[in-house]
């Protein structure tokens, strides 16, 4: 009925949605909010195709209180027609103008290059600790390299608490994409042409290649310190490489992140800011991987896991065997006073490095661990040594505190999020409670901001290329055509418009044709056997000799053993993805293929997929719009849901051998490896050939893409100040990380959060 991007006001307005009994009854929309109505109109376009006449355009009317604006946007077509390419106009929908008003425009704080400014201050309580005399000033605290912002909006004022809310001690990358960050290098995030894909200054200043791609040298921020006021210099960056990474208790394998053609990449210290990464072949990509959600990524993120390309040497040196009085017996024997076996020493050690759970441990992030993940109120507050400054000279983050208080499950954290007890939140927001949250704007007194992501797939069908305990179904996995039938088969409108409130992109898991790696015309590469073609599905089935059926109209295996069943495995997550599974086993029915769907919960299907149990395992293709920066989960080698050989082949060397390496494999693979060789121009060309294969083979069934399902429901207080109308939404940049918090303020005349 309603169709198109965006138009959960029209279901709103049209009484489609039930109300939803939480916390108040229901009642009208907004009066003021647009109501999007699309309605078809003929236009004719003559084309000169022997017996075709092709006829069709919608144009869009968007209603608003005294006016009535009329929306078209059109795109070309081409149409093989045996012996001639014919262009064709057909619909598509708007992108812009017919928006959600949840939906705002891209915008976020500036990073000043080389800009120090004249002055600096600092907030009320450090100020009070540099006068008693415990704390060093402010100049001896930051240095003279700050890491300067320009807010979004304004100079903020300092003081206030950041309320947010967990679910539990394994919710730790709910602080990781709000607060810890300390990546070396960002991405712009300011709104301009090149949001998303420019990098910028980060904890590091500066970084230049060589010529031959051959050299990577990083350079520091001078005076840029620890929290607890050690010097963060190049030796955190050695230490760190050649004492946890290159240790072979403590990381025992290698990372693709820093190996560059089949060679390790090794890093030396040239002077205490200076840091080269030194490779044998041409190795253009590591600015890019700091800058990403990679294992280079900062300690904050992969201190836990004794990755993150830095760490604090002069704290964790007491803890390391080499380094540790007594050796490796006495840090056996620390261990086993902490509760740990005397053989878990690596685990401790690591544990050791958890921002989420030392309150001793130096970082470099804006706040602070003062109360544990694993305590009801898990709490963080400001570093006195934060590098962060705004153009006025304001040392950040503007707020004190920053305060997660645990919910029993997500329900709790939404209804908390209603009743406007949150400054911000998205992460555990539950989009199909967008109704509830619209009715009570005002009541709990906060806007909605809706974040779409840029990547294809906030739903997709993950096939395991490696399958091996059922070698019928394995063999059928490994089909192409099998599986472009599957994906023919999906009803993905109907699923975006009850999974998704119609806010979706139907299709392709293909990213957002405004990334830099799209592959093209979204009318081909999103439609790439992603369009709903029942007749197709069955003669390609038919075709591939699965023709015939039991007495439910269900493909039977050719082995004859009965009925041929794929698992569609799922788990519990920011969506109900299970439910979305019924609705694709509902539409693979009409073309004889039966799909068991089986929830897990999170750990245990993520265990199944690293014991290689699964068939498909629906997931999101988190931060694929830039291939390169974050290869997590979108093509073979990427994730372990298409085969954990793969991927640890991929994650390594790639030259392990592995039963299950096609021809299209190897290809997708050789793209990727080449594009680490070449500059941004060429790896963005070799990228696109990337996707394009991998839309074609069709490794991931897409299913709806470029939502704001997945942590893009945002929730803030008008209580908080340079909060950003939209920002990036991206596992691979992190949200709400992507718009600084670190220059987020509480007003002064809060009442909430003061």
């Amino acid at each position: 009925m309603f169709k198109g991007k965006h138009n959960i006001l029209a279901f709103i307005a049209a009484g489609l949605f039930a109300c939803i009994p939480l916390l108040v009854a229901c009642g009208a929309a907004p009066a003021a909010a647009p109501v999007v109505i699309e309605k078809e109109v003929i236009k004719e376009v003559i084309v000169e195709v022997p017996g075709k006449t092709v006829t069709t355009e919608v144009i869009k009317e968007v209603q608003v209180p005294g006016e009535t604006v009329v929306v078209t946007k059109e795109v070309i077509k081409e149409v093989q027609v045996p012996g001639q390419t014919v262009v064709v106009e057909v619909e598509r929908r708007s992108t812009e103008a017919v928006l959600s008003p949840y939906i705002g425009k891209l915008e976020g704080p500036t990073v000043l290059v080389n800009f120090v400014p004249a002055k600096y201050s600092e907030s009320p309580d450090l100020a009070a600790l540099v006068a008693s005399g415990d704390l060093p000033k402010i100049e001896d605290r930051v240095g003279p390299e700050p890491l300067v912002l320009r807010p979004t909006h304004e100079i903020g004022v300092y003081g206030g608490t950041w309320e947010r809310g967990f679910i539990g001690p394994n919710d730790t990358a709910n602080a990781i994409r709000a607060v810890n960050h300390d990546r070396l290098f960002f991405v712009d995030v300011s709104g301009g042409p090149e949001t998303g894909s420019k990098i910028v200054p980060h904890m590091a200043k500066s970084y230049e290649i060589s010529g031959d791609g051959l050299v990577t040298t990083v350079n520091l921020r001078k005076g840029h310190r620890w929290s607890d006021g050690a010097p963060f210099t190049a030796d955190d960056i050695v230490w760190w490489f050649e004492n946890m990474y290159l240790h072979p208790d403590i990381y025992p394998g290698t990372r693709y992140e820093l190996m560059a053609g089949g060679e390790p990449v090794v890093i030396k210290k040239v002077d205490e800011t200076t840091v080269q990464f030194i490779s044998e072949s041409p190795n253009f990509i590591l600015p890019t991987f700091m800058s990403q959600t990679s294992a280079l990524s900062g300690h904050a993120r992969w201190g836990k896991a004794g990755l993150g390309l830095f760490a604090p040497a002069h704290y964790l040196k007491q803890f390391h065997p080499d380094f540790a009085q007594g050796g490796l017996a006495a840090v056996k024997k620390m261990a086993v006073a902490d509760d740990y076996g005397a053989e878990e020493w690596v685990t401790w050690f690591k544990m050791k490095n958890s921002v989420f759970h030392n309150t001793e441990l130096p970082a470099l992030t804006a706040w602070i661990l003062d109360v544990p993940i694993t305590q009801p109120s898990w709490e963080m507050v400001r570093n006195p040594y934060a590098i962060w400054m705004d153009e006025a000279g304001n040392q950040l983050p503007y707020m004190d505190k920053v305060r997660m208080r645990l919910g029993e499950d997500l329900e709790v954290l939404n209804l908390r999020a209603i009743a406007g007890e949150y400054g911000q939140q998205a992460r555990h927001m539950d989009l199909m409670k967008l109704p509830v949250f619209i009715e009570n704007m005002d009541k709990g007194g906060y806007d909605i901001h809706l974040d779409p992501t840029r990547h294809g797939g906030d739903a997709m069908l993950c096939v395991n290329q490696g399958y091996e305990a059922d070698m019928e179904v394995g063999n059928w996995l490994r089909n192409a055509d099998f599986r472009r039938a599957v994906s023919l088969s999906i009803d993905r409108d109907s699923i975006n418009e009850v999974m998704f409130l119609g806010l979706g992109v139907s299709g392709s898991i293909a990213p957002g044709s405004d990334t830099m790696f799209s592959p093209g015309p979204e009318e081909v590469y999103r439609k790439m056997w992603s369009t709903h073609d029942v007749e197709t599905a069955n003669q390609m089935l038919d075709g591939l000799g699965l023709t015939e059926k039991d007495s439910e109209g269900y493909r039977q295996r050719l082995d004859g053993k009965g009925r041929l069943v794929i698992e569609l495995q799922t788990y519990l997550s920011f969506m109900n993805f299970t439910k979305m599974g019924e609705m694709v086993k509902e539409n693979a029915k009409d073309v004889g293929i039966y799909l068991d769907v089986k929830e897990y919960e999170r750990s245990l299907a993520a265990q199944r997929r690293t014991s290689n149990e699964h068939h498909m395992h629906v997931e999101v293709t988190w931060g694929a719009e830039d291939i390169y920066g974050h290869p997590v989960v979108f093509f073979p080698g990427g994730s372990n849901c298409f085969n954990q050989g793969l991927a640890e082949d991929f994650r390594t060397t790639g030259e392990q051998p592995s039963a299950w390496r096609s021809p299209e494999i190897l290809k997708i693979w050789d793209l990727y490896s080449r594009g680490k060789t070449v500059d941004t121009g060429a790896r963005v060309k070799m990228g696109q050939e990337l996707w394009r294969i991998t839309l074609d083979q069709v490794y991931a069934i897409g299913v709806v893409g470029q939502t704001p399902a997945i942590q893009g429901l945002r929730i803030a207080s008008r209580d908080l100040g340079n909060i950003s109308e939209r920002h990036i939404n991206s596992a691979g940049k992190d949200n709400p990380a992507s718009s600084h918090p670190e220059q987020y303020y509480i007003k002064a005349d809060s009442k909430k959060f003061r």
